[in-house]
């Protein structure tokens, strides 16, 4: 919540990326307001005590936000990869671009999860009874294609995607630094670091931060994913104990999300060791990040507005 709210009252602070950014604590925000106090309320009983009904609602909300928040990383991957791999042949990302996104990744991650509500698979109590899931104990093939397709959509395809961006944004990350470093050698000075060239460093600086957010997004998310095939084929693997921390590792993403992309980000350092300083760290070092690092997601943006003023 005070990510959102330091990135939604700071002007410098509202770019089309860091819309991304907001779309992201809010989700994961959303995630744990309505998902954290049942499962506090069924550990302490020992079981499921909310009903069927609101067990059915909490599974689709845990879903949804999962699928919501691995789309909003496919997006600021793909944005870090047009402003670091493309440059300025790059389209620049603008509100409207931004707002459709989010919007794309909230409609697509209900239609997805919205259809257990239908029969194409259910809802259930999983584990030691204080969670609820899908059904990946029903022998029905029926109800496990939907695992099979919930599973290529929403886990592979957007993994697959953040992967191959990646890969490239390394590539460009290694040929740039290289050209830096024999550019000046030749003409023999100890760094070649423009204005331009410390910009293109700080998107690298992002980029880093986004894989490492990815990262922990794939071994929080990879047990539940486990542990639902191995529910499939090999049910007696699975333990009241073992499937309960699948459950655990994935809402703990929502909590670590929003902090890696924001308070690694200069400028929102600054601005909460402004509104909020008690909770900023470092807040001297932060100005001085934020002098040399200013324009981290917002640099290509602000020169497609020059552009298009000029």
């Amino acid at each position: 919540f005070v990510v959102v709210w330091v990135f939604m009252n700071t002007k410098s602070l509202r770019s089309p990326a860091n819309t991304l950014v907001v779309n992201l604590a809010f989700n994961d925000f959303l995630m744990m307001l309505v998902m954290f106090p049942p499962m506090v309320i069924n550990c302490y009983w020992g079981t499921w005590v909310l009903g069927a009904r609101f067990c059915e609602i909490y599974a689709f909300w845990g879903n949804m936000c999962g699928c919501v928040s691995i789309y909003t990383m496919v997006w600021i991957t793909l944005d870090r990869y047009n402003v670091i791999v493309k440059g300025m042949n790059g389209t620049p990302l603008t509100a409207k671009g931004a707002l459709l996104r989010n919007l794309f990744s909230w409609v697509f991650s209900i239609t997805w999860c919205i259809f257990p509500f239908f029969g194409w698979n259910r809802y259930v109590p999983e584990g030691n009874m204080t969670a609820c899931g899908t059904d990946y104990l029903s022998d029905s093939e029926f109800s496990r294609s939907y695992l099979y397709v919930y599973t290529v959509w929403v886990f592979l395809l957007p993994f697959s995607i953040i992967a191959f961006s990646y890969f490239f944004i390394v590539q460009a990350v290694v040929a740039h630094e290289r050209g830096m470093r024999e550019q000046a050698k030749k003409m023999g000075v100890k760094s070649l670091r423009s204005e331009e060239a410390k910009q293109t460093s700080n998107e690298c600086r992002l980029a880093k931060i986004a894989l490492m957010n990815v990262s922990l997004w794939f071994m929080a998310w990879s047990p539940y994913l486990v542990i639902n095939f191995a529910g499939m084929f090999s049910p007696s693997l699975v333990t009241p104990i073992f499937s309960i921390w699948g459950s655990v590792f994935a809402k703990a993403n929502a909590v670590y999300n929003p902090l890696i992309y924001a308070i690694s980000h200069p400028k929102y350092r600054a601005a909460l060791y402004v509104k909020l300083p008690f909770l900023a760290c470092n807040g001297d070092s932060d100005n001085d990040s934020t002098s040399n690092a200013s324009n981290t997601t917002t640099a290509v943006t602000e020169k497609s507005e020059k552009s298009e003023s000029a």
